[in-house]
C-alpha cells in the first residue's frame, strides 16, 4: 500500500483508479454485445453453446432449469450449521427490509374536497444474478431475492453459473430455496443477462435484473438497460476506512485485507489523522499478507490501495468526494462523525461493525453502488422492486377551489382543451357556450 499525506494526494489519483475500473467494464461491451445478440436471435441454443465455451459445461435444454430433486439433494449435502446460518441471515434481511415497506395505499385530505396520496404496487417479475461456478456466493441469493419477495414480486428467478459437472453449489441452492426463489437457471455470464432481458423458450423474460457480477456481467447489464430495468452497473468492490488514534491497528488492517480479498481490482483506502496508526496498521497488513491463501490476488489489490494521513474533517471531505461503496468510521465518536458523511453506499460505525458482518448477517444489503455512484445511488432494497402511482380524488367543491389555477396555466401554455376539460365539470355554468 502507498502512504501519502493529504497534501501530497491529488484526488485525480483515486479518480483514475475508479475510472479504470469502469473502463474495464466498457472494454468488455463489444464482446458482451455479440453474445447478447446471439442469445436474442437463437435463444436456448446460444445459451448452451456459450455455457460450453465459457464454463466448460455441456448442458441440454432440459438441464437449464434446476429441478426440485436437485434442491432436495442440496439440503443433504449442506451441513446443519450452514443451513442455520443461512436461515438466520435470511430472517435478518427480511426483518430489516420489512421495516421499510410502505403502505399499499396512503391518501389524506390535502384541502377540503381534495384527497391526494399514492398507491404502491410491486413489479411482476425480477431476475437475480448470483455469481457462481468455481466460487460460492449464497449470500448474494439472499440479498437479491429476499427484498424482492418482501416487496411482493410475483416471480423471482435466479441465474447462476454451473460448476464443470453441471451442478449448482448446494449452499447456493439452499439459499435460493430459503429466499423463496421460484426458478433457478444454470446460466452464468453475459448469456444469463441476455436470457433474462430477452427471454427464451426455457427462460422467462423479467421486468428487472439485479445482482452483482464481474466485468462482463456488468457490461451486459449496461447494454440491456434500455430494454429492461437494472439495479445498477457495479464495478469492483471498495472500502474507505476513517480511523483515529483510538482505533486498533490489527482491526483496521484486517478490514483492509478483507476488502482486498474480493479481487485484484478491489480498492482499499485508510484515511487517518494518526501517523502511529498508519504505521502499525501497515505493519500488520504486510505481516498477515504472507500467510493468506489468496496472497497474490490480495497483493495486486493492495498495490493500488492507499493510506492517507490528514486532519479528520478534511478526511471526511475526501471520503465524500470518493463516495465509497463501504465506509467504516472507527473514531472516538463515530455517531457524531456520521454527520459529516454525505456519500457512501453503506456506513459502518465504531470498532465492532466490520464490513464483513454486513456482507452476511446484519440484514442490510451488500448489493451497493461502487465507483462513485454512491453520490446518486442507494443500495438494493425493497424500493427497487416497488413503484408508486399518485392518487387524486376531488369532489366538485374541491375542484372548484383550484380550477382557476389550472385554467389560467392552461391558457398561458395555449392548451385550450386542457382549460375546457376543467371547465366541462361545471357545465351548468357554461350552457350558453
Amino acid at each position: 500500500m502507498k502512504k501519502k499525506t493529504l497534501n501530497e494526494l491529488e484526488i485525480s489519483e483515486i479518480e483514475k483508479i475508479k475510472q479504470k475500473q469502469m473502463q474495464d467494464i466498457r472494454d468488455k461491451e463489444k464482446d458482451a454485445r455479440e453474445i447478447l445478440n446471439e442469445v436474442k436471435k437463437r435463444g436456448d441454443e446460444a445459451i448452451i453453446e456459450f455455457t460450453k465455451k465459457f464454463d466448460n459445461v455441456g448442458l441440454d435444454k432440459e438441464d437449464l432449469v434446476v429441478k426440485d430433486q436437485e434442491i432436495e439433494n442440496a439440503y443433504q449435502k449442506v451441513d446443519e450449521e450452514t443451513i442455520e446460518a443461512l436461515n438466520r441471515a435470511a430472517e435478518n434481511i427480511a426483518i430489516f427490509q420489512s421495516n421499510f415497506l410502505p403502505d399499499d395505499l396512503r391518501i389524506s385530505e390535502f384541502k377540503k374536497g381534495i384527497k391526494l396520496g399514492y398507491k404502491v404496487t410491486s413489479l411482476n417479475s425480477v431476475g437475480c444474478y448470483v455469481p457462481g461456478g468455481k466460487a460460492t456466493y449464497p449470500s448474494s441469493a439472499l440479498m437479491t431475492a429476499i427484498p424482492a419477495k418482501i416487496a411482493g414480486v410475483n416471480q423471482v428467478n435466479v441465474t447462476t453459473p454451473p460448476s464443470e459437472d453441471g451442478s449448482i453449489n448446494p449452499a447456493t441452492l439452499v439459499a435460493c430455496d430459503i429466499a423463496g426463489v421460484d426458478i433457478v437457471y444454470k446460466i452464468g455470464g453475459v448469456q444469463a443477462i441476455a436470457s433474462l432481458a430477452y427471454g427464451t423458450k426455457s427462460v422467462d423474460r423479467v421486468q428487472k435484473i439485479v445482482g452483482p457480477g464481474g466485468a462482463y456481467v456488468s457490461a451486459a447489464k449496461n447494454l440491456v438497460k434500455k430494454e429492461v430495468e437494472i439495479d445498477m452497473v457495479a464495478g469492483p468492490s471498495e472500502i474507505t476506512i476513517i480511523a483515529d488514534e483510538t482505533s486498533e491497528p490489527k482491526t483496521v488492517a484486517m478490514d483492509l485485507l478483507a476488502q482486498a480479498e474480493h479481487g485484484p481490482d478491489s480498492l482499499s483506502l485508510l484515511l487517518t489523522n494518526s501517523s502511529e496508526l498508519a504505521k502499525k496498521a501497515l505493519e500488520v497488513v504486510n505481516k498477515k499478507l504472507k500467510n493468506l491463501n489468496r496472497r497474490k490476488l490480495v497483493k495486486k489489490s493492495l498495490d493500488r490501495s492507499m493510506i492517507i494521513e490528514g486532519e479528520k474533517r478534511e478526511l471526511f471531505d475526501l471520503a465524500n468526494k470518493i463516495a465509497p461503496e463501504h465506509l467504516e468510521i472507527m473514531t472516538k465518536c463515530p455517531l457524531e462523525d456520521l454527520d459529516y458523511v454525505q456519500n457512501a453506499g453503506a456506513i459502518f460505525l465504531g470498532k465492532n461493525s466490520p464490513v464483513a458482518i454486513g456482507d452476511y448477517a446484519t440484514g442490510c444489503n451488500h448489493v451497493l453502488p461502487t465507483a462513485g455512484l454512491a453520490k446518486t445511488n442507494s443500495g438494493l432494497s425493497v424500493d427497487d422492486f416497488l413503484k408508486k402511482s399518485s392518487v387524486q380524488y376531488m369532489t366538485k367543491q374541491g375542484l372548484s377551489e383550484i380550477r382557476d389555477i389550472g385554467e389560467k396555466i392552461a391558457e398561458i401554455e395555449d392548451l385550450i382543451s386542457h382549460r375546457e376539460s376543467i371547465k366541462s365539470r361545471f357545465w351548468e355554468e357554461n350552457q350558453d357556450e
